[in-house]
């Protein structure tokens, strides 16, 4: 590597980049509102992921609580970090 490879290597290295979250950060975001999810319908006496012909309102609170959450996290991974 030459010398002026290597200066604007560490220049571009140096100097503080706008990256996006991006996937890594989505997924952490939307494990955590899983794992959120599944406590509120194990704490209601039910297990998350199985159909029921008629939910009871509190699975309703849950999956309002998890749409909002995942909302969250569309927002995070389109939010600009440094």
């Amino acid at each position: 590597m030459n010398f002026k490879s290597l200066a604007l290597l560490l220049t571009a290295a140096a100097v503080p980049q706008t990256v996006v979250a991006g996937p890594l950060a989505y997924a952490m975001c939307q494990t955590g509102c899983n794992g959120v999810a599944v406590a509120c319908y194990s704490a209601a006496g039910f297990t998350f992921g199985v159909a029921l012909p008629l939910a009871p309102p509190v699975l309703i609170a849950c999956n309002v609580a998890l749409g909002g959450c995942m909302a969250t996290c569309a927002a995070i991974a389109l939010a600009p970090t440094l």
